[in-house]
Order: structure tokens, then sequence, then C-alpha cells
């Protein structure tokens, strides 16, 4: 096939219909979503809109989901504000669209299209903070205190203007001093400054995550790169001070929010990572590498094994995240009432924690946003106590199926990229070795097939070269043989 984009998506949709998902929006939906005109003006909001407010996403992203701002309260203290997407401001529960979007719960991001959870009318126009565009968004406001804690908290609603749309690559550049700052800073008087403060505020944030156990984890996830409908490279991105900066931010953020709705005495759906069941399995991990862990979890002690391991050894490093990731178990959707011990997300070493900065492309946020909103209106909450119980089940199930197919279309990604090379010879290291099989990760293209030939007396670590054999790229199979120099 030519345009083999269309032959990813095809495996895309085959996907994530066997899994129940809804790879297209029912026509009721769309004539919904054709009516929608732009938001209500929100002239009952706080008017924010002279902020210094900006975007910071990926390169090519359209759905913004958060804007952010920082101010220098003196003495280290600095309020930070986040403005996230009023998407129920358009989106009524019980719609078409809403149905969509509680079916698959997430947008689903594969090698060969995107699968958004609201129709590109709301999440790219619409329910975006798009910039330069006035915007009614639910902001979370809070005080970082010169130790990195967030010493108080408020949610409402307000006007905001994104003076700048900033993307991850250049932003990050910058502010680790290997580039110039983006037009687009240099162009908004005081905006670099701003833009300073928030990233020394994000690291004071993840330095007292770190000293409480938050894992830095290092996974391999590799982007297409496209020419024309054909795949030409697979590449992965490096983590940039720019991203760290957003992350931290929508970390303390959904704390905020997460504490917000349980003062206020209601039933909160939070983001759990539970303390890990099988920290035997991870005990043996380090005893592997000559390192001892205690025999009950630690998170701290866990933090600080992969920052020596890190820096030992960084070629294996994603190899050994990837297999914490596993042995630590997903994340999940609970329901938590007020008073109750939270369960709290033990890979970032904090108690409260719900997910409520991205209602573009998630739909726990919307349901969060949807509670905020009842409370800051004085209205009846808009789910019960049982409803929101199975709603976390749901989303719990429905985002696992959503990580399966962007999975299974990166695997068969990887394989169409070889399908042309049979016959080359890689450098790579050994990622398994179990009776299942022996696999290996070759190094670039950063993919991982099996060893099918030669794998005898292979360990977890070892440097290989290896021949490819065969693909099967529906299947995502990628087969390889050991080879001597």
């Amino acid at each position: 096939m030519h345009d083999q984009s269309a032959l990813l998506a095809s495996i895309a949709r085959q996907a994530m219909l066997a899994r129940g998902l809804q790879p297209d929006f029912s026509p009721e939906a769309q004539k919904q979503a054709d009516a929608l005109a732009a938001p209500a003006d929100g002239h009952d909001a706080r008017d924010l809109r002279d902020l210094l407010w900006c975007s910071i996403d990926n390169d090519d992203s359209r759905d913004l989901d958060q804007l952010s701002v920082a101010a220098d309260l003196g003495d280290g203290a600095v309020r930070i504000m986040v403005a996230v997407a009023d998407v129920d401001g358009l989106v009524k529960r019980g719609t078409p669209i809403d149905d969509h979007a509680r079916t698959n719960t997430t947008s689903i991001y594969t090698a060969a299209k995107i699968f958004p959870m609201l129709p590109e009318k709301l999440s790219t126009d619409l329910t975006s903070l798009n910039e330069n565009e006035d915007r009614v968004a639910v902001v979370i406001d809070y005080v970082v205190a010169p130790d990195g804690s967030v010493r108080s908290g408020d949610v409402y609603l307000a006007r905001v203007h994104n003076r700048a749309k900033l993307a991850y690559n250049s932003v990050g550049m910058w502010l680790e001093g290997k580039a110039e700052p983006p037009a687009k800073i240099t162009q908004v008087r005081g905006l670099a400054d701003n833009l300073k403060l928030q990233d020394r505020t994000a690291d004071k944030m993840r330095e007292l995550r770190h000293e409480h156990g938050a894992l830095e984890l290092e996974t391999i996830e590799p982007q297409a790169v496209w020419s024309d409908g054909t795949l030409v490279d697979l590449t992965t991105e490096a983590r940039t001070n720019a991203k760290n900066l957003i992350e931290d931010l929508m970390i303390a953020s959904n704390g905020v929010t997460a504490r917000f709705l349980t003062s206020k005495k209601i039933p909160t759906l939070r983001r759990v990572v539970r303390s890990p069941e099988r920290w035997d399995r991870i005990e043996k991990i380090a005893a592997d590498l000559g390192e001892k862990l205690p025999p009950d979890p630690d998170a701290r002690a866990l933090s600080e094994f992969l920052a020596r391991r890190h820096k030992a050894d960084p070629l294996r490093f994603p190899d050994l995240s990837l297999a914490i990731v596993k042995s630590l178990g997903a994340g999940e959707y609970v329901v938590e009432d007020p008073g109750e011990a939270p369960i709290g997300h033990f890979g970032l070493a904090v108690r409260d924690y719900t997910h409520s900065t991205a209602p573009n492309r998630r739909f726990p946020d919307l349901i969060t946003h949807r509670m905020l909103k009842a409370v800051l209106n004085g209205s009846q909450q808009p789910y019960s106590k049982a409803e929101l119980v199975a709603l976390a089940a749901h989303c719990t199930e429905a985002e696992d199926a959503a990580n399966r197919v962007e999975r299974q279309v990166r695997k068969s990604a990887a394989a169409l990229l070889l399908q042309s090379r049979i016959g080359e010879q890689y450098d790579g290291v050994v990622t398994g070795a179990s009776e299942k099989g022996t696999w290996v990760r070759v190094f670039h293209p950063p993919v991982e097939g099996k060893v099918v030939r030669g794998s005898e007396g292979l360990d977890v670590g070892d440097r290989v070269h290896v021949k490819l054999l065969s693909v099967d790229v529906r299947a995502g199979y990628i087969d390889f043989a050991q080879t001597h120099r």
C-alpha cells in the first residue's frame, strides 16, 4: 500500500473497535458540534485577561488545555495560577458529544492518526485556550512556599487571554541556556521573566517531591516521522525543562483541586497508583543489579536506587524504568469520601491527586470540572456516589484499552518501518529473557523485537548484534537472529 499512514490508521480503527472504543463520532454528535457557537463571555467570572498567560505544549498540539502564569509574592513565596479549558461550558452531560467522550474517556494518539475525545471544532477551537482569544476558564490558584510546598489553594472561574502559544522544545532549549528565547516570548513584555519564575518554582516543587520519593522514570515511546504518507523514521523526544515545568505545575494543580473538593465535603474522583503489591519483584530487580531495597514498599529508597542506576548505566535505564513501571502496576481511578485516608499516588509521591487539567483530552477531568462548577454555582452535584464509582471503573478500563491500542499501533509502525530492511544488522541490548522468549531493543530505529535464532545464553542487559529476519505489520511482530561480527 502506497499510503502507509492509511494502513496504520486502519489497524488502529480495528484495534479500537475490538476493544469497545469508538473511532468515529456519531451523526448526532457531529450535528451537535456543527450547531455549536462560541462559548458565553462569562461576564460573571473574574476578569484576569491582563495577566501574562501563555500555553506550552507539543510543537504540533492544537488542543490547548491549560495556560499558566506566576507572581512573585516576596520572601521566596510565589503565586501560581493555572487556567484550564472550560469544556463543560459547551459539552453538557448526556448530549451526543458527551456520550462519545464518556465511551472512549480519552483521546487516543496513534502513530498514524489521533482519535480525539471531542470533535476538532471543539478541542482545537471553541474549547481550546487558543492564542489571542478571550476564554472563560477554570482557574486553579495556589501559593508555593520557598521550600516548594503548596501553602494554600483556591478554584474559581475567570476570563483569560493566551498571549503566546509556545512549544516544549524551543522553550526547553531556551530555559536550559542552549538557545535564544523564541520570538513569541520576546514579543510579550515581561513574559521571559515570568516563565523563568515559573521554572524556578516548578524546580522547587519537584525537588520536594523527590525528597518524598517521587520516581524519575524514563521509558521510550517512539514518535513516527512521516513524509507524504510514508513512514520514514521513528524518533524519541528527550525530556526538557519546559516539559518538567508544565508537569510539575499540573501535579500541584491536581492536588489543589482534589483538596478543594474534599474541603466541600463531597466524594472525589481520584487518580491513584497504589503502594506496589509486587514489591518483591522490584526488590529482585534491584538485587540482580547488586543493590538492596527495604523489605516493605519505600518510595524514597526506590527513587534513590533509580537515580543511582540512571547515573551508572544510562543506556539500559529505559529498560529498567519499564520493568519498574510494570511492577508498580497501572494507575487507576477511584472515588474517595471526605475524611477517608487517601490512597495517594506512589509514583508521584503525593497524597491528594485527581485529573482536572486536560478536559479536552480526558473525560475524568470533565467529570471533575462539573463537580467543581456545581460547588462554585451552589447547585446540586451532577453525579451520585454510585454513578461516580461506576465511572471510575469505566474510565480505568477504557484508558487501559486505549493504551493497548496505542501500543499495538506503535508495534505495527515499527514493523512497517523495518519491512524494507530485511537482512540488515543492528546493535542492541537484551530487554527480556524468559521461557516466553528473548527480546532485544535496537538503538536506531528505537524498536523492540524477538530473538528467534541464537538466543541461547542471552540475558537481560547483554549487548548484542542482530540481523533482521522478518516482520508482520498487522500483528506488530519483528524477528531477529543474533549474529557475531
